[in-house]
């Protein structure tokens, strides 16, 4: 690559990188100190993954993300590869079999990697249908190519990575022209579809793949003190997550101050729910920041793949930008209260090695894109 062409880098997409890296790591200080015997573990390993992940980024930057549409179908294999062997030899953590571990190493998480390794293998395969998604049948191939990783994480069970597959293929079926009309019904067929599999599985135990604990965060969000056991059973994450956020006020309690996070009364706050610790530590204004951050991300994200030279490349940040934008709408939505419980991590702020370098190889990706466009990104 030409290096002339950094220069023209999207210089508020990295600052809004740099922001939500920086504030989550010293959130994550915070979040961290009662959890482990050493108040720095989480956040060295947080900073190594970083570390390695900025290297990753940098290194993809400089590659052609064009070349990659000639490994496309090795991309999906290896994908699809992934998801079987965790099914086979997986561990299971939280009741989803979703984790591989590697001897002495840390457990890695393969789905986080086939979201960025799928939404490369689908750009080429919806790039190479160009104008032939108009009925239904032209649209099969699609939903075929995503519904086999689907059905896969469907059976982890992992319902959060699921979500997040479904919202990658519409957006970017979507964005390769295909029918709206269509889409939307194929939309409407599915969530009456859905409703119908919840109605028969909770009235005349008809078996679906997912947990019944799965199944009943779907709908004890919207009272979670109805969950059987007064707000203590499977209503209490959600209950401890609005207490912490409402007790925040405008500037919060402070860093280290938090009392649900600090005491430990809300669950998983340095992954799923530091949105939580966000809202009850810096208040509505720091909560706010990082809604600002992110949206700056998304909105630099769709400029670049406004200005990209091609559809591959388009469809490429398209994808990844609704990865992303699911993940904060969901992540978010559930810790105030919106949103079902499905474990899904906030990118760039939650910890966890395998999220946080598959977001940042995605970010190397979106660069690789930006630096190649047709036109420079002010």
């Amino acid at each position: 690559m030409n290096a002339k062409r950094l220069r023209f880098i999207d210089k508020a997409f990295i600052s809004a990188l740099f922001s939500l890296l920086i504030f989550g790591l010293v959130i994550l200080r915070s979040a961290s100190i009662g959890i482990s015997s050493d108040p720095f573990f989480y956040l060295k390993k947080q900073v190594l993954i970083i570390l390695l992940g900025l290297a990753l980024a940098i290194l993809i930057v400089r590659y052609d993300y064009s070349q990659f549409r000639r490994f496309s179908p090795i991309l999906y294999g290896i994908s699809i590869l992934l998801l079987l062997t965790v099914l086979i030899w997986g561990t299971e953590i939280r009741g989803t079999t979703g984790w591989i571990g590697l001897g002495s190493l840390p457990m890695v998480q393969p789905a986080e990697f086939t979201k960025v390794l799928l939404i490369l293998a689908f750009a080429e395969f919806l790039n190479r249908r160009k104008g032939e998604l108009d009925t239904l049948s032209d649209m099969l191939p699609c939903f075929l190519f995503m519904g086999i990783p689907f059905l896969l994480i469907i059976f982890q069970p992992d319902l959060g990575t699921a979500l997040v597959y479904i919202a990658i293929t519409l957006v970017m079926m979507f964005a390769a022209g295909a029918n709206s009309k269509v889409l939307i019904q194929v939309i409407i067929f599915a969530v009456l579809l859905i409703a119908l599999c919840l109605y028969l599985h909770f009235q005349f135990g008809m078996w679906l793949p997912l947990e019944d604990y799965q199944l009943k965060r779907l709908t004890i969000f919207l009272d979670p003190y109805n969950d059987g056991q007064g707000g203590r059973g499977m209503g209490w994450n959600t209950i401890q997550s609005l207490v912490a956020i409402g007790s925040g006020g405008l500037t919060g309690k402070g860093l280290f101050q938090g009392t649900q996070v600090q005491l430990n009364f809300l669950p998983e706050h340095h992954t799923d729910f530091i949105y939580a610790v966000i809202g009850e530590e810096l208040g509505f204004l720091g909560a706010a920041f990082v809604i600002i951050c992110y949206g700056i991300l998304l909105i630099r994200a769709i400029i670049i793949a406004s200005n990209s030279k091609e559809l591959f490349g388009s469809l490429l940040v398209l994808g990844i930008t609704a990865m992303w934008l699911f993940h904060v709408f969901e992540s978010i939505g559930m810790s105030i209260g919106l949103m079902p419980i499905t474990g899904i991590p906030l990118p760039f702020l939650s910890y966890g090695g395998s999220s946080m370098l598959a977001n940042l190889i995605a970010v190397g990706l979106i660069l690789s894109v930006n630096v190649r466009g047709k036109k420079i990104v002010f």
